[in-house]
C-alpha cells in the first residue's frame, strides 16, 4: 500500500527558494560561514545540490567535512526538512559524529534527522513498517550469529547432512554472500546452489528463509534483502519512499555490496538528487561482499552525473603521496585521480630489506626507541601488517624492549580465541590440575558433552574435592554419562596421557603440533569455511613457530603468562599495531609497513582465487597503508621467514618495484644470522637495484629462490593481463611438465596434472587439487 506523507510526524516540505528569495540568497549575499576554509573542489561538492553527484574523495582530502557541510547547506537553504534527507553511513559511530558536526555548523542540535544511519539501521526501520509484505510481523526478532547457526544446524540434522563435513558456518557464509548480492533462493545460480552438501545448498537456503518466517525472525542480511524485495515487488511502496527522500547522501560508496547498490539505485529514481562519496582506490573489502564496480559505473547508472575529484591532501608529505599515487596508477579498474599537497617535501619513503622476520622486528623496535628519544609520541606511531599472525613478532619484541603497545581492531596475539584454546591444551599437558584450562577445551572441538554432562562432571569434582580433569578421568570409566559423551571424554583423557608421556621424548614444538592435530583442534578450523578460518590457522602456525625460541614447554608457558599480564591501557602513550584493513580511516605521523613479500603481500590466496581483481584489491590495500602516514613511512621486507620451523626464502613484493623511484630511498641493510652481523649493504637509490631483483641481497637462499621462480618465465615483477587473467608471459610456455613434482609455500608438495600457459593444476598431497601460477611453485 502507498505511504501517505501525512502518516509521518513531519511538517510539509519547505518551498524551494525562487524569485526574490533566490536572488536574495545569491549574488551579493554573504557566503555562509560554514563555507569558509573550503578549497574550490570541496566548495563545488557542497554547492552542487541538484542532480546526481559522485565525489571521488582521495585519502586525507577532507571528505567528512564535505559530507557534513553539504548536509548543513541543504538544511540551511531550506531545500528539505531533516526527515526528507536519507544519509547512509557504514558505522553507527560515523552517523553520530556526522549529526554532531552538522549541528555545530548550523548553530544548534539537528532534530528530525530520522533517516541518518547505517544501511542496516535504515533497513530495519523500513522493514518494520512493511513487515507484512515480507511475511513477517512488525515485532520480528533479529537473529545474531549464534542464533543463526543454531537454526541452520537444526536444518542440517533434518536433511541428514554431516555437519563435520559441511559445517553450518560454511552454509551461513554462503547464504550471507547470496543475500549481499540480492539473491533470493529462487534466484541463486544452479551451480552455486549445488556447491554445498552435494546439491542441497539451494534447498537449505529456501528452508532457512521459510523457517525464519515461521519464527518471525530476520537475520542481518534480510534487513537489506527483504527491503529490496519490497521495493522491487511493490511499486507503490517504492514510489512513496522516492517521493519522500528529496536528497540522498551515501558515504563510503566504494564499500557497498550489490544489495545495497540496488536499493539505493531504486530510491534515487525519484528526485535523482543522490550524492555518493567514496574512493575507488580504497575499496578493500571485496572479501565481505563490497563491489568496487558500483562506484566505477556511477556515470552509467545516473546519466548526466557530475563527478568532482578531491585531490588536495591535507595529511601527508609530497613523497608519501607520490609513492601512493605511482603505485595505485598500476591498477586498471579505477576512475583516476592524483593526490597532491601544499606541504613542503620532507623525508622520502624508506624501503629496507632484512635477513629475516626477527631482524625486521628488531630494526623497527630500534627505530621506535630512536624516535622516542627525539620526543615523538608512541601514540603517533603505527605498525600496519597484512595478516594478524605478523603481530606476534612485534608484540614479543616490544615486551622484551619495554615498549608499550596496543592492538587496534582485535585482541593481542596471545589473547585471540584460537591462541587461548591452543595454550589451554598445552597447559593441561604440563599440569592436568589446571581446571580453568581444562574447562576451556573439554568440549572444543565438540565431544558430545552437553549441559547435563558438564553438570555431572562439576558435581563429581566438588563432591570428591578433586580437579575437574580427575573427575573427567573417573567418569569416563563409569556409566554415569551417555555413550557419546563418555567416549569423547575417554579419548581426550587418553590423549593427554599420551602427550604427557611424550614431553621428555619430543621437541616441545613438535609435541604442540601433535596435540593440536590429534585433539581435532586444527581439523576443526580446517573444516571451517568462514573467511576468518585461514587467519586462525596462520596464527596457530605462528604460535608453534614462536615456541622454538624457548628451551621447553614450561619456559614458553611462563613467558606467555608474563605477556598476558601486561595491560594494554587505554589513554597511555603506546605504539599502535593493527592490520591494514583495520587502519582505514586512521592516520599516524610515523608508519611502518613490514612484510612486503610475495605470497604475504600481495596475498597468495587473493592471487589464486581472484586473479587480476585480487591483485588490484591488494594494491588498493597497499595504497591505504601508505596513505595512513602523515610524515614518515618505512616499508620493509624479509628475505627469509621461518614457517613450521623451516626457513623459506622470499621475494620482495612486486609493489616495491612499482613505487616511483624519485619518492623512495633504499636504506642500508644490516643482515644478521643467529644474532651475529654478516655485513652491511650501503644506502643507495633504485638505480643500484640494491633491494630489488637483479642480484640484490645475493645470499644462497635468495639466489635459489630467485632462480627457481624466474626459470622459464618472464620476471614476475612485470605482470601482464590477458583477457582479464593475470599472466606472466602469455606466449611463453611453462617450464614445468605433466607429472613434475613441485612445492608450494602454502599447499606443500604435489604433482602437476594440467598445464595452461603459465597456470598449473596441481594435485597437492595434503591440500588436494589447486590451480596456481607456475611462478609460485618450485621443483620438489
Amino acid at each position: 500500500m502507498p505511504i501517505d506523507l501525512n502518516d509521518f510526524d513531519d511538517a510539509p516540505p519547505p518551498p524551494k527558494p525562487g524569485g526574490l528569495a533566490a536572488r536574495a540568497m545569491g549574488g551579493s549575499a554573504a557566503a555562509p560561514a560554514y563555507l569558509d576554509g573550503l578549497n574550490p573542489e570541496q566548495k563545488d561538492a557542497v554547492l552542487s545540490i541538484d542532480g546526481p553527484l559522485l565525489v571521488l574523495a582521495g585519502a586525507g582530502t577532507g571528505k567528512t567535512r564535505v559530507l557534513t557541510t553539504r548536509l548543513a547547506h541543504v538544511l540551511t537553504t531550506k531545500r528539505a526538512w531533516p526527515s526528507q534527507i536519507l544519509a547512509v553511513t557504514f558505522t553507527n559511530k560515523a552517523a553520530r559524529e556526522m549529526k554532531e558536526r552538522i549541528g555545530h555548523l548550523i548553530g544548534g542540535a539537528v532534530e528530525g534527522m530520522t533517516w541518518l544511519g547505517t544501511f542496516h539501521a535504515i533497513g530495519v526501520k523500513i522493514l518494520r513498517a512493511h513487515a507484512e509484505l515480507a511475511g513477517l510481523k512488525s515485532g520480528f526478532t533479529i537473529l545474531d550469529d549464534d542464533d543463526q547457526l543454531r537454526l541452520l544446524k537444526q536444518l542440517l540434522v533434518a536433511e541428514h547432512v554431516d555437519e563435520k563435513r559441511w559445517p553450518a558456518r560454511q552454509l551461513a557464509n554462503l547464504i550471507d554472500s547470496w543475500k549481499n548480492r540480492g539473491l533470493t533462493p529462487d534466484k541463486v545460480p544452479a551451480g552455486e546452489a549445488f556447491s554445498y552438501a552435494n546439491g542441497l545448498g539451494g534447498k537449505l537456503y529456501a528452508d532457512y528463509q521459510a523457517r525464519l518466517k515461521t519464527v518471525n525472525a530476520a537475520d542481518f542480511g534480510d534487513l537489506l534483502l527483504e527491503v529490496l524485495n519490497i521495493f522491487q515487488n511493490h511499486p507503490d511502496v517504492l514510489a512513496s519512499y522516492q517521493q519522500r527522500f528529496k536528497y540522498m547522501l551515501v558515504d563510503e560508496y566504494q564499500d557497498t555490496n550489490i544489495a545495497q547498490y540496488l536499493w539505493l539505485k531504486l530510491l534515487a529514481q525519484g528526485h535523482k538528487n543522490i550524492c555518493c562519496v567514496g574512493d575507488d582506490d580504497q575499496s578493500i573489502y571485496g572479501w565481505r561482499g563490497a563491489e568496487v564496480d558500483n562506484i566505477l559505473r556511477f556515470e552509467k547508472d545516473f546519466p548526466g552525473a557530475k563527478i568532482i575529484r578531491l585531490e588536495r591532501n591535507y595529511r601527508s608529505t609530497p613523497d608519501i603521496l607520490g609513492a601512493a599515487s605511482g603505485l595505485i596508477a598500476k591498477n586498471e579498474a579505477r576512475l583516476g585521480k592524483t593526490l597532491h599537497t601544499d606541504k613542503e617535501a620532507e623525508n622520502p619513503v624508506v624501503v629496507r630489506g632484512h635477513w629475516d622476520g626477527e631482524e625486521e622486528a628488531r630494526q623497527i623496535s630500534d627505530d621506535i626507541e630512536s624516535l622516542q628519544r627525539k620526543k615523538v609520541k608512541l601514540n603517533d606511531m603505527a605498525i600496519l601488517v597484512r595478516a594478524s599472525f605478523q603481530m606476534r613478532l612485534f608484540e614479543d619484541r616490544f615486551i622484551r624492549a619495554g615498549i608499550p603497545y596496543r592492538v587496534i581492531g582485535g585482541p593481542r596475539f596471545y589473547e585471540r580465541a584460537e591462541i587461548r584454546d591452543a595454550l589451554a591444551y598445552l597447559k593441561v599437558v604440563a599440569s592436568p590440575d589446571n581446571d580453568l584450562a581444562f574447562e576451556r577445551i573439554i568440549n572444543t572441538p565438540k565431544r558430545g558433552l552437553g549441559d547435563g554432562a558438564m553438570k555431572k562432571l562439576y558435581d563429581h569434582a566438588r563432591a570428591a574435592r578433586i580437579p575437574l580433569y580427575a573427575a573427567a578421568d573417573a567418569m569416563s570409566l563409569s556409566n554415569e554419562l551417555q555413550n557419546k559423551a563418555r567416549t569423547g571424554l575417554r579419548q581426550l583423557i587418553d590423549g593427554f596421557t599420551r602427550w604427557r608421556g611424550q614431553m621428555s621424548q619430543l621437541p616441545h614444538t613438535e609435541l604442540a603440533e601433535i596435540v593440536l592435530d590429534e585433539s581435532g583442534y586444527t581439523g576443526m578450523w580446517q573444516a571451517d569455511k568462514s573467511p576468518e578460518a585461514e587467519g586462525r590457522l596462520d596464527n596457530l602456525k605462528e604460535l608453534i613457530r614462536s615456541m622454538s625460541d624457548f628451551e621447553n614447554l614450561t619456559g614458553f608457558l611462563e613467558h606467555v603468562a608474563l605477556v598476558m599480564d601486561r595491560d594494554q591501557g587505554g589513554d597511555e602513550d603506546r605504539v599502535n599495531i593493527m592490520t591494514m584493513h583495520s587502519a582505514k580511516g586512521l592516520e599516524f605521523a610515523q608508519v611502518f609497513l613490514p612484510g612486503w613479500e610475495e605470497g604475504l603481500f600481495p596475498s597468495q590466496r587473493s592471487l589464486d582465487e581472484k586473479g587480476r581483481s585480487g591483485l588490484e584489491e591488494e594494491r588498493r590495500l597497499a595504497y591505504v597503508g601508505i596513505t595512513r602516514a602523515k610524515r614518515d613511512l618505512t616499508i620493509s621486507f624479509a628475505q627469509n621467514r621461518q614457517v613450521h620451523g623451516s626457513w623459506q626464502s622470499s621475494l620482495p613484493s612486486r609493489f616495491i618495484d612499482e613505487l616511483p623511484e624519485k619518492h623512495v630511498e633504499v636504506a642500508a641493510m644490516t643482515t644478521s644470522y643467529g644474532g651475529h652481523g654478516l655485513g652491511s649493504f650501503g644506502t643507495s637509490r633504485f638505480d643500484n637495484a640494491q633491494a630489488f631483483g637483479q642480484g640484490s641481497y645475493q645470499t644462497p637462499g635468495w639466489q635459489r629462490a630467485q632462480a627457481n621462480r624466474q626459470a622459464g618465465t618472464a620476471a614476475r615483477h612485470t605482470p601482464k593481463f590477458i583477457e582479464g587473467e593475470l599472466v606472466i608471459d602469455g606466449n611463453a610456455p611453462s617450464a614445468y611438465a605433466l607429472g613434475d613434482r613441485v612445492f608450494h609455500q602454502k599447499f606443500g608438495y604435489g604433482r602437476v596434472t594440467e598445464i595452461e600457459g603459465n597456470k598449473l593444476t596441481v594435485d597437492f598431497e595434503k591440500a588436494g587439487e589447486k590451480r596456481v601460477l607456475d611462478s609460485f611453485v618450485e621443483r620438489g
